[in-house]
């Protein structure tokens, strides 16, 4: 005699909504990662382990403007040799084709994303740098807040999408979806993101497939 299983079969997973706003880190997710971060850090005098714009804030005046020349030439080399990753323009044509609101958050300053931007051809309905959000920069949820209200779209109908703990931290603290770009490294940080990706090419099929799923 055979025992049957009374068990309820797993429901199917629910079909992946399209975003209505796509909120994007820059360095090391559109650009390649361009900055030799231990260098800069000791040209500053910050410890390895202390991040730039936090360490700027607990120094005295004379040596935070020290610190801040440093670290704009850094910035400013950076922007001018930059370089687009893998499948770039392809995904912001994609993007551009279905009109999707965008933004370009990042704790660089304004001037090194104008040069980036100016240099690859690159627009955005909004930008978001370190000098927009009164000293609160991802990982603090604040910019990517900011981001939806002025786009006018609530947190749950954006995606953000970075490559770094400050993306997915800032994500999750905002409840906004969030896909990390893993470049295939393993993940060393705790907050997990919604949705792992490579490459943007996996994330323009991310997208293809909420494209898809929304029909």
């Amino acid at each position: 005699m055979r025992e049957t299983s009374h068990m309820s079969p797993m429901p199917p997973p629910a079909p992946m909504r399209m975003p209505r706003a796509l909120l994007f880190d820059m360095d090391g997710t559109l650009t390649e990662p361009a900055i030799d971060f231990p260098a800069l850090k000791a040209a500053m005098g910050i410890p390895l382990a202390q991040p730039i714009l936090e360490a700027l804030a607990a120094m005295t005046p004379a040596n935070r403007t020290a610190a801040e020349t440093i670290l704009h030439d850094y910035e400013d080399r950076a922007a001018t040799e930059s370089k687009l990753n893998p499948d770039c323009d392809r995904l912001i044509e994609w993007i551009a084709q279905r009109k999707f609101k965008t933004a370009l958050i990042t704790r660089n300053s304004r001037k090194s994303v104008a040069s980036v931007l100016g240099r690859h051809g690159l627009s955005f309905d909004l930008l978001i740098t370190r000098e927009c959000a009164n000293g609160k920069y991802k990982p603090d949820p604040t910019p990517l807040l900011m981001a939806c209200a002025q786009l006018g779209v609530s947190p749950d109908d954006a995606w953000m999408i970075g490559d770094s703990f400050h993306d997915v931290n800032a994500g999750v603290a905002a409840g906004i979806k969030t896909v990390w770009l893993s470049h295939g490294q393993p993940r060393t940080f705790e907050n997990e993101p919604w949705q792992e990706v490579r490459d943007l090419g996996e994330l323009l099929g991310l997208l293809q497939r909420a494209a898809c799923e929304s029909v």
